[in-house]
């Protein structure tokens, strides 16, 4: 199952995973702390894969956002 958060399932999306007999779903979701933590927990577990194209310092935060999805990396 694939799972397009936040904006929903494009046609192209929803045939390419028809094809490869995959079920797609879009999902709108609210903060939410507990569920975050749970979450986390489901990630570290290997439950739940994350895929990250890139990475950014925090000073790039603009350019990054322009790109979409992104992690913003903040030294100590």
């Amino acid at each position: 199952m694939l799972v397009a958060i936040p904006a929903g399932v494009s046609p192209e999306l929803a045939q390419a995973a028809e094809a490869a007999g995959v079920r797609v779903t879009p999902f709108l979701v609210e903060p939410d702390g507990a569920a975050l933590t749970t979450i986390a927990g489901l990630i570290d577990a290997g439950h739940v894969a994350v895929e990250v194209e890139d990475t950014f310092p925090l000073e790039q935060a603009g350019a990054a956002h322009a790109r979409g999805k992104l992690v913003l990396t903040i030294a100590n």
